[in-house]
């Protein structure tokens, strides 16, 4: 680096991954170390996923061309990341996939609130042949798996995650919708050069390293049921619960005084609905000054919610990771989307420093969502992963 003083930590895993992670601003540096890793692993693409609060998606696009013009990238804005060291706010996290275990193509799809799902296949088919392009010839022990990087604030996620599931076939899809910092204005998505909001970047993956895709959760479902009475589901907005406001009758229904519900409110008391015999939250983002409540996922009139209590989630989590590891034969990394709501539910119940420890230990990296992709389901309140298995494993 020429004696510069680095601004990155780095972290080499034994499948050949590289993660840096930079807590100080600075988008010329970060990019130059990026360029600098990239060369020494002979990195094949670059996962990005950084706080809007450290630097920008254009300001660091713009850097990424000019240190680094022949890496491809994508990337989002965070609420929140995760770090080799465990959960952090306020960072930039890069993984670097090397070129020998690892063949990545991306595409930015734009406009989701007009492309349809036509459009979605469309663009899906022509990943898929420039990814088989590529690959054509490479060993066949290479399996392919998908990632899905989304607007978080795009009320999209359903019909994306759907059209996207139906044309990957049998190819695995997990993800993350991007956040930025709990503001609820603006999320940002990155993409070789591109920067935009309203639109995904979908990621297709060939590697012949052994993967899992995996999620788990941690709530139960109680007889404390609300029905939606009345709601824009083009907005995500609820405005009565059981022909009452629907702030008054969930705070009812839990037992906190309307006017004291924050995030933290909802986080610890989520709502989930039933969807082919298994239940899945329906995260509330915020209380409106009319009294409405703003979701996560999508809504409408006369969906059944019920009120949920969360179990533990260090136990649930390390339950599920020891799983993995048993399925893999032990796990090198751990690429992680983890609901933000679960990380305020955390700190409320006093265990963020167990469950960031839980991550460092089992090596997981990722970033805070605004929603999580797992297969054909947008979820909320979960954590979505996909971890790899060691080098020797595949060999």
């Amino acid at each position: 680096m020429g004696g510069t003083t680095l601004v990155c930590a780095r972290t080499r895993y034994a499948c050949g991954l590289t993660a840096l992670t930079c807590a100080r601003p600075g988008a010329d540096s970060l990019a130059r170390e990026i360029a600098a890793e990239a060369a020494a692993i002979d990195a094949e693409f670059a996962l990005i996923f950084f706080s809007q609060s450290l630097m920008s998606a254009r300001t660091l696009s713009l850097a990424l061309k000019r240190h680094a013009p022949h890496l491809s990238h994508a990337g989002c804005s965070t609420a929140g990341e995760i770090t080799p060291d465990g959960l952090q706010d306020g960072h930039v996290v890069a993984m670097l996939f090397p070129r020998g275990c690892f063949t990545a193509q991306s595409v930015m799809i734009r406009n989701l609130s007009s492309i349809g799902m036509d459009g979605i296949t469309q663009e899906i088919a022509g990943l898929r042949r420039a990814l088989h392009m590529r690959t054509d010839g490479l060993p066949r022990s290479r399996n392919v798996f998908a990632l899905c990087l989304i607007d978080g604030l795009s009320y999209a996620e359903e019909a994306v995650t759907s059209a996207l599931h139906w044309s990957l076939d049998d190819i695995p899809l997990i993800g993350g919708s991007a956040g930025d910092d709990l503001k609820f204005e603006t999320t940002t998505l990155i993409s070789n050069g591109d920067v935009d909001s309203d639109c995904a970047v979908v990621i297709l993956i060939a590697t012949d390293i052994p993967f899992h895709v995996f999620k788990t959760e941690n709530f139960v479902p109680t007889g404390n049921k609300l029905v939606v009475t009345a709601s824009d589901p083009e907005r995500r907005i609820v405005h009565e619960f059981n022909a009452g406001s629907a702030a008054e009758e969930f705070a009812a229904a839990v037992g906190i005084v309307n006017g004291a519900m924050t995030p933290l409110s909802f986080a610890s008391h989520p709502v989930v609905v039933k969807v082919g015999g298994e239940y899945y939250c329906r995260s509330i983002q915020k209380m409106n000054d009319d009294g409405s409540l703003s979701f996560y996922c999508a809504i409408d009139d006369g969906v059944v919610l019920s009120i949920a209590e969360p179990t533990g989630m260090v136990e649930s989590t390390r339950s599920a990771l020891k799983a993995v590891g048993e399925e893999l034969g032990g796990i090198d990394l751990v690429l992680g989307f983890d609901c933000v709501l679960r990380r305020l539910d955390a700190r409320n119940r006093q265990v963020f420093r167990d469950i960031s420890e839980l991550y460092r230990a089992n090596r997981v990296i990722g970033f805070g969502t605004y929603g999580e992709q797992y297969r054909s389901m947008h979820l909320n309140q979960t954590f979505t992963g996909i971890a790899f298995g060691q080098r020797h494993a595949a060999e």
